[in-house]
C-alpha cells in the first residue's frame, strides 16, 4: 500500500480540486480508480434467491444508468443463485457478505465480479483470509467496507473518524500480506461531517480507490440532501472513484440521484436536463405542469440537452438564452429560444408540444 503525504489539504481543510490519484481495479469490465470516470452503483431490494425478480430489478437499474450492482447474500440459498443471476444481467455483480465467509467463497465459485465485506464482522479471521486467497485466484476485487456502526462504540465512539480509517488501513495491510491489492475502500457514516472527514483522512494515507456514500441516509428527501452534500463535497475535492446514494425505497431512485450529483459537478454527461425557476408572484403560466410534462415526455430520450422553462420576463429571457432550448413565459404565452436566439411566440397550451418537438430536432 502506498501511503500518501497528508499535506494535500489546505489550511482551511479544503482539498485541491485536482483528482486524487488512485490505483485501478476492475469490477468485471468496469474500471474503478486509475483516472476512470466515476461509476454509479446501487443495491437490489429483492430477495436474491428470487432470481426473476432480482434480474428484473437489475435490468431496470442498468437501463437507468447504473454501472455496478450489489446483491445481499444472507444465506447459502441466495449464494447458490448468483451464477444464474449473473448469466442474465448486463452489469457487473458484487456479492454483499456479512458474518459467514463460506457465503463469500460460494459467491466466488458462482462467478461474481466482486465481493464487499467488512472483516470486522466476520466470524472467522482465518475465514476472511480464505476469501482473500479465493478472490486472488479468481482475479476479482474486494471492497473493504467499514461503517460507523460496525466500529466498537458505533457512532458515539471517541475519535470515530480516525478509528474508522485506522481500522480500514489495518485490514488493507492484512490483505497485502497475502499479496492481494485489488482493494476498494468505503468509510460510511450516517453523519455527513464524519463521512467527509473519514474519506479526507484516508485519501491522504493510501492510493486505493474509494467508494463514496453516506450510509443510512434515510428516505428520498433526506437522503438527497445528505448524499449531495457528503458525496458532492468529496467529489468536488477530487476524492472518490465510485458512488452509491443510500436511499430508503426503490433503488432506481438511488441511481437517478447519483447521476444527478455527477452531472451537477460536470463529472457525467448531463443527458436531458430541464432547468426551471422557483416561481413567484410574477409567474403567469402553469410552470409546474409544463416542466413535469416536458420531463415525462422526454424521459428515456438519449442525448445531451439543457432545456430552460422560465416563468416570467425578469430573468426568464436571459436563462432561456443560456440553455440549448428555452421558454420565457409571459401572461399565457412564452418566447421560444433556441441556441441563444429568440425564435417565436408560443401560446401556453402549445408550450409542451413545441419544447418536445424542438428538443427531438436538436438531439
Amino acid at each position: 500500500m502506498i501511503r500518501l503525504a497528508a499535506s494535500r489539504t489546505t489550511a482551511t481543510g479544503w482539498m485541491m480540486t485536482k483528482r486524487r490519484k488512485s490505483r485501478a481495479v476492475y469490477v468485471g469490465p468496469v474500471k474503478v480508480g486509475g483516472g476512470a470516470k466515476i461509476s454509479v452503483q446501487s443495491m437490489t431490494t429483492t430477495h436474491t434467491h428470487d432470481v426473476d425478480a432480482t434480474v428484473a430489478q437489475i435490468r431496470e437499474l442498468a437501463e437507468a444508468g447504473c454501472q455496478i450492482v450489489r446483491v445481499a447474500v444472507p444465506t447459502m440459498k441466495a449464494a447458490l443463485c448468483l451464477g444464474r443471476i449473473k448469466s442474465r444481467i448486463p452489469l457487473p455483480l458484487v456479492a454483499d457478505i456479512h458474518f459467514d465467509h463460506k457465503l463469500a467463497l460460494e459467491a466466488i465459485r458462482q462467478g461474481v465480479d466482486g465481493i464487499r465485506l467488512n472483516p470486522g464482522n466476520m466470524r472467522s479471521r482465518e475465514g476472511v483470509f480464505e476469501v482473500v486467497r479465493a478472490a486472488k485466484r479468481a482475479e476479482i476485487p474486494i471492497r473493504i467496507g467499514v461503517n460507523s456502526g460496525s466500529i466498537r462504540g458505533g457512532g458515539k465512539a471517541p475519535n470515530l473518524v480516525k478509528l474508522m480509517v485506522d481500522t480500514a488501513l489495518r485490514y488493507c495491510e492484512d490483505f497485502e500480506r497475502l499479496k492481494f491489492r485489488d482493494i476498494k475502500i468505503s468509510l460510511k457514516a450516517s453523519d455527513v461531517a464524519a463521512t467527509i472527514d473519514a474519506y479526507r483522512l484516508i485519501a491522504s494515507q493510501c492510493d486505493y480507490p474509494l467508494h463514496l456514500g453516506v450510509t443510512a441516509a434515510g428516505p428520498p428527501d433526506t437522503s438527497l440532501v445528505k448524499s449531495s452534500i457528503g458525496i458532492g463535497t468529496l467529489l468536488a475535492e477530487g476524492i472518490g472513484d465510485t458512488i452509491r446514494v443510500s436511499m430508503t425505497g426503490p433503488p432506481l431512485a438511488e441511481v437517478k440521484a447519483g447521476l444527478e450529483i455527477l452531472r451537477a459537478l460536470g463529472l457525467a454527461e448531463r443527458g436531458i436536463e430541464v432547468v426551471s425557476c422557483p416561481t413567484c408572484g410574477r409567474c403567469e403560466i402553469d410552470l409546474s405542469r409544463i416542466v413535469e410534462q416536458v420531463r415525462a415526455r422526454l424521459a428515456g430520450v438519449k442525448g445531451n440537452l439543457q432545456i430552460a422553462v422560465m416563468g416570467c420576463v425578469v430573468n426568464g429571457p436571459g436563462e432561456a438564452r443560456e440553455a440549448d432550448l428555452g421558454i420565457a413565459g409571459g401572461k399565457g404565452f412564452g418566447f421560444l429560444f433556441r441556441k441563444g436566439r429568440r425564435i417565436r411566440k408560443v401560446p401556453e397550451k402549445q408550450m409542451v408540444d413545441v419544447l418536445v418537438q424542438e428538443a427531438r430536432k436538436l438531439i
